[in-house]
């Protein structure tokens, strides 16, 4: 499986032609290689020059609890890191040859339902139906993939996302429901849902998000204006459940929001606090009413595209969603 020798090419490769350049300096001129989501110049391996170039889309879902979030780094694992290695397994390529990426370096325990993310391989396949189920065989059960597609040259699974969408749930009652407790937050605070809702739609629109971002020693300096498009709070029962969408989203950014509406739930500060924090853009002013929600209530529930990101290559495989076991003979007695 991991030659793919003998399959067709797809009529659109990842670069002109569907190969690296072939002049007589290509050998020596840097490529740009994403480590998560950073770019590196490294110089190219004689082994991946003058080789046709494919580009495959995964969705990805994992439980977040035992991992120290989705960027890549080997101790503490992260979901990135074993993902990686089971496509270094199966591909037998090098890690610079695949060009993982993500959509979204979710957090220490944070959980994902609708992760994107994609590869690069110098050959192609008839069938994606069998590296799904090798992968998914090699991740442990707490990471799996939902469907491997091919990707046009144009696609990148961060940086064409037009938006993404997080959920966080709050298990509103005295005693928490234990089946639930790995993935929602228990306040036994009785919350005023409705007062979360006023000052929730004060979110929306462009702002400056400056004051709900904590700082990270592993980003660069990142564009602190991002759009939120909805945010609503649902309740279901006992459950409240705040959905948020946005352009993209800070550090830690959805667990501070959702952190203030917390407090506000509680009616331990008013709604109106809420453009008073924002317009100071200082994190420290956010920090006297609220710390970081835990992360284990929050999951990305889906990364959005156009629709032209989202097209197959002509002549590519069938998008695997996995596939049933069947048998053809009943193994047991009847009676």
């Amino acid at each position: 499986m991991g030659s793919g020798g003998g399959a067709l090419g797809l009529s659109s490769p990842l670069f002109a032609n569907g190969h690296l350049s072939s002049s007589s300096n290509s050998t020596s001129l840097p490529l740009p290689v994403e480590d998560g989501n950073h770019l590196a110049m490294v110089k190219p391996s004689s082994s991946i020059v003058n080789l046709p170039h494919y580009k495959w889309r995964l969705l990805v879902a994992y439980d977040g609890t035992r991992y120290a979030g989705w960027q890549f780094q080997v101790s503490p694992p992260t979901i990135q890191c074993i993902v990686e290695k089971a496509l270094i397994q199966i591909t037998k390529l090098e890690r610079e040859c695949l060009h993982f990426v993500g959509a979204s370096r979710t957090d220490t325990g944070v959980h994902a339902w609708g992760q994107v993310a994609h590869f690069i391989t110098p050959f192609n396949y008839d069938s994606l139906e069998t590296i799904h189920a090798a992968l998914n065989g090699l991740l442990p059960s707490g990471i799996r993939v939902r469907e491997i597609s091919a990707a046009t040259p144009e696609f990148h699974a961060r940086f064409s996302a037009k938006s993404k969408v997080y959920h966080y749930k709050i298990y509103n009652d005295t005693i928490m429901d234990p089946f639930q407790r790995h993935y929602v937050y228990h306040s036994v605070y009785k919350l005023n849902s409705a007062a979360m809702r006023e000052a929730a739609k004060m979110f929306i629109r462009k702002h400056d998000f400056s004051a709900f971002v904590n700082a990270s020693r592993n980003d660069r300096v990142p564009d602190p204006v991002k759009t939120i498009f909805r945010f609503d709070v649902i309740e279901m029962g006992p459950l409240i459940q705040l959905e948020v969408e946005g352009s993209g989203f800070l550090y830690r950014q959805v667990r501070n929001m959702v952190a203030l509406l917390i407090q506000i739930g509680k009616e331990a500060i008013p709604t109106e606090i809420v453009p008073k924090i924002l317009a100071t853009l200082d994190r420290r002013e956010l920090a006297k009413y609220a710390l970081s929600a835990p992360p284990h209530g929050l999951c990305l529930v889906s990364v959005k595209y156009n629709q032209e990101h989202l097209l197959l290559p002509s002549d590519c495989p069938t998008t695997s969603f996995g596939r049933h076991h069947t048998i053809t003979k009943c193994k047991l007695p009847f009676y």
